[in-house]
């Protein structure tokens, strides 16, 4: 199944980086939004999640707050 991933960032977010990392080394992919460059999308990201901090990850729907391994590997499947 695939699956709709955004992930909301900045360049200088170590836990962005270690998101991206895991989910890239599972084969996901993903939209990374650089929140720092696209007022726009950072207003969206807000009003979704009603969080200023990064990450934030979108998936399918589901939002998941920082990097939470256990529940990102439950929403997409990995074993």
């Amino acid at each position: 199944m695939e699956h709709t991933v955004t992930i909301y960032s900045t360049p200088t977010c170590s836990w962005c980086q270690i998101a991206k990392e895991h989910l890239q080394n599972n084969g996901i992919s993903f939209e990374d939004v650089d929140v720092s460059a696209d007022m726009n999308r950072a207003r969206e990201m807000v009003e979704k999640s009603g969080q200023s901090g990064v990450p934030v990850i979108d998936i399918d729907g589901e939002l998941i707050i920082g990097f939470d391994r256990a529940r990102i590997d439950t929403l997409l499947g990995i074993a």
